[in-house]
């Protein structure tokens, strides 16, 4: 919201003419950059809450949460909503239920809430101080003002969220076997359990081979219970094993395939059953050995998964082994597209021309430099392919010789990583923006 040439004030509307006004003035233009101020509040609270680094799946329900919650505080500041009228938005209850089921502590849910009454407080005020010819009586009545609105949401709503989460914490735990659960968790995250003492504590040999897969449904799923236990039976149909299952979120199971010997999991049949179960998709880690492989297995079928969640195909299985250099890159989404794009330059937009240049200059490379063998694999002439070829060349503005590997993994994190990067890439909707807000 920044000023412009044409006065200080053309963000706000004729000045109004009591506080009721003024904040609803202020609720306006909250409103108008509800988008990017969504943005900046998830990116705080995953930078100081550490409980809020999630996978793609529950941190686009973070976002949601978020966002349904200034929306509601937007009317509440717009149109004096009483505090009997306030309730929990359907994503943020949400939000708190899937919270429960990871068993986050509901103490970082909380600090949530009150850092972003904190940063909509800040907000406020900055708007305040945009605002023309305002009298400071009725700067500070405004101010007072928006501060028990928001106070009084923020105390109503949190009331409703310890509720949702004791309730859902309850449930999950008699659901899932919360003994078995807390074990599991234990031996995933105690690094100076040995192997003898973990085996103990789960009471299942640990000292073979392991290889998990984490299976995940849609969010419309109707039926996400029997999903997962569709997916259960296929792993068992596909291994010859009985997997060692664990419910990490009512839409997401953690299984591992263990035994002496390594396991052998039909990934051929396992896609062609997965094609008649549509809203499921499965992500494998590799195979390693006692208790060390049993929690690398999981942390490289977290990292495809995670490939998964942001690849352009809809592929519903996934191994780590098949995308591992782009699992290794997505911690940094952000750097990992500005190395992208000084390597790529012009190579990096995201029309579907320049993406189809990036195509023929991976099929190139992988022919050696060869236009015959890439024209037959692109079924494309060759003249073509040398055209587009030069062309490439143009649009990056250097030879494709240049930085070869650099090319390769920088094409490899396009092709594999295709929403994630073009939604960096991607412009912000282009709203009325003021300073102060932006640089809060």
């Amino acid at each position: 919201m920044n000023r412009t040439q044409h006065g200080a004030g053309r963000i706000f509307r004729a000045m109004p003419v009591d506080v009721d006004a003024v904040v609803s003035e202020i609720a306006r233009v909250i409103d108008t950059n509800l988008p990017e101020l969504t943005t900046e509040l998830t990116d705080y609270f995953v930078e100081v809450i550490p409980e809020f680094q999630h996978d793609e799946t529950v941190r686009q329900l973070m976002v949601a949460s978020t966002s349904s919650n200034l929306e509601a505080i937007v009317d509440v500041l717009a149109h004096k909503i009483p505090v009997d009228s306030i309730t929990v938005p359907a994503a943020a209850a949400e939000y708190a239920r899937r919270f429960a089921q990871h068993e986050l502590s509901l103490e970082a849910l909380l600090r949530a809430y009150r850092l972003g009454q904190h940063r909509l407080t800040e907000w406020s005020l900055a708007l305040l101080r945009e605002m023309p010819d305002l009298e400071t009586d009725r700067a500070l009545a405004a101010v007072a003002e928006i501060t028990q609105r928001v106070n009084r949401y923020i105390d109503q709503v949190i009331a409703g969220l310890i509720d949702i989460y004791e309730a859902e914490l309850r449930r999950w735990n008699s659901r899932t076997g919360a003994a078995r659960t807390a074990q599991v968790r234990t031996i995933l995250e105690n690094e100076n359990l040995t192997d003898s003492s973990a085996e103990h504590l789960l009471g299942t040999p640990l000292s073979g081979r392991h290889q998990a897969a984490i299976v995940w449904v849609a969010p419309a799923t109707p039926d996400p219970d029997a999903a997962l236990q569709a997916a259960n039976r296929l792993l068992i149909e596909a291994s010859g094993r009985n997997p060692l299952t664990l419910l990490a979120d009512d839409h997401t199971m953690w299984a591992w395939l263990s035994g002496p010997s390594e396991p052998l999991l039909d990934l051929a049949l396992l896609r062609e059953r997965l094609i008649a179960h549509p809203g499921l998709r499965i992500a494998l880690g590799s195979p390693g050995a006692r208790l060390s492989g049993f929690r690398s297995t999981l942390r490289e079928a977290q990292r495809a998964r995670k490939v998964a969640e942001t690849m352009s195909d809809d592929d519903q299985l996934v191994s780590f082994d098949e995308v591992a250099i782009a699992a290794l890159l997505t911690d940094h989404p952000d750097e990992l597209w500005n190395w992208t794009e000084r390597v790529l330059g012009g190579l990096a937009a995201t029309d579907d021309s320049t993406a189809r240049l990036r195509a023929t200059v991976r099929c190139f490379l992988d022919a050696n430099g060869s236009f015959t063998e890439a024209a037959a694999r692109l079924h494309l002439h060759k003249n073509t392919v040398s055209y587009r070829i030069r062309k490439a060349e143009e649009v990056r503005g250097r030879p494709l010789g240049d930085d070869r590997l650099d090319l390769e993994v920088a094409l490899l994190v396009c092709d594999l990583l295709w929403k994630r990067v073009s939604a960096i890439a991607a412009p912000a909707p282009s709203t009325p923006k003021s300073r102060s807000v932006r640089s809060v």
